[in-house]
């Protein structure tokens, strides 16, 4: 039987461990931390999984690949932890993302409907259409219930025989197919795969210059008792908005609202406190405030931090390095959504060979 060594338990080295398994190999996990990591940047309340894409019509194709993937995770699992909710996609008139994410999908059959803010006001009363330049829906789309999702997928690998060790990992060997520990110990497999978020640069000096950590706040609220009904059922947000825009997901599954901020900041330690201050979640709020309505009446339930690992083009690394390992990286806080069909492709005999479709070409 062949056997694999994974750097870190993550959705990613999760994902690969779980196809590696599926496909009859042996599989050890290193991981620093607990399981699930609260630190680590697959673990929050949740992760959203949509087709609308702008212009990357390649991750666009990709998500119905996923869908099918995670249905094979949920089989696994005995449960599907993932919520329906819809997309809502706002943003400015003319070209950019939502044009290109309009084209993208009409060519590829996907049904929206296209919002002007009185739709959008009469259809989503919590939100203010105004200064609202473009807006669509799609029924398709929801929320992964993330920490939930890496807690179950982790306590299956572990009944499935996939051994767990905690350990601080020092260095990597992709030639040798070897980590060093900290406590001095060398492990070895006939695949090492590489998947430490934004931990990894320190292993593969050579990612530092490709991949960057990016602390990334998001804000937890509780709405006004008279906007939960309608949050209830409310869709995912995406906001692009040139003068600011942040995304919000809503209170699904006994989670709270979560509104983050799409941008990078690409600054920050992964081994940096997660706690995020209140000048940071303000910077969140105020992102928000000109399309929630009622803002004044939300409650503050606290902040806190994660750590994406950001390629500068958001294209996806799953990548050889030599023979015997293979590094997944820059998942820049929308890869989530493709852990297992990326584990799966892990698994394949084609596993050095899908470079270009993990980075959307395909």
């Amino acid at each position: 039987m062949p056997n694999a060594l994974v750097l870190g338990a993550g959705i990613m080295g999760l994902s690969a461990a779980w196809g590696l398994a599926r496909a009859g190999w042996s599989v050890t996990i290193v991981e620093q931390d607990d399981r699930p990591n609260p630190r680590g940047a697959s673990v929050d309340d949740h992760r959203l999984i949509r087709h609308a894409y702008g212009a990357e019509r390649g991750y666009m194709r990709m998500v119905d690949e996923a869908y099918a993937a995670w249905d094979m995770l949920w089989a696994d699992l005995g449960e599907t932890l993932h919520v329906p909710t819809g997309v809502l996609a706002l943003g400015e008139a003319g070209p950019g993302w939502l044009a290109e994410s309009r084209a993208a999908l009409a060519a590829g059959g996907h049904a929206f409907t296209d919002l002007g803010p009185a739709a959008l006001e009469a259809r989503f009363p919590i939100l203010a259409g105004a200064g609202l330049g473009d807006a669509f829906h799609m029924a398709p789309g929801g929320v992964l219930l993330a920490r939930r999702i890496v807690a179950a997928l982790s306590a299956h690998l572990e009944r499935r025989g996939v051994a767990f060790r905690r350990a601080r990992a020092v260095a990597a060997d992709p030639a040798r197919a070897t980590l060093a520990l900290e406590d001095g110990t060398t492990l070895g497999a006939d695949l090492l795969v590489v998947a430490a978020g934004p931990w990894a640069p320190r292993f593969l000096p050579g990612l530092a210059a490709r991949v960057t950590a990016s602390r990334q706040v998001v804000v937890y609220l509780e709405p006004p008792p008279e906007h939960r009904a309608a949050w209830a059922a409310a869709p995912m947000l995406i906001d692009l908005s040139e003068q600011g825009g942040f995304y919000a997901v809503p209170p699904v599954a006994g989670t709270p609202l979560k509104i983050g901020d799409h941008r990078f900041s690409l600054q920050g330690d992964a081994d940096d406190p997660r706690e995020a201050g209140a000048a940071e979640a303000e910077a969140i709020l105020a992102l928000a405030r000109p399309r929630l309505r009622g803002m004044a009446g939300y409650r503050v339930l606290g902040a806190r931090a994660c750590y994406y690992d950001v390629e500068p083009r958001e294209r996806f690394l799953l990548e050889p390095l030599g023979e015997r390992a293979l590094v997944m990286s820059g998942f820049s806080g929308h890869g989530f959504k493709f852990g297992p069909l990326l584990g799966l492709a892990v698994a394949g005999e084609d596993r050095m060979a899908r470079a270009a479709w993990a980075a959307g070409h395909g």
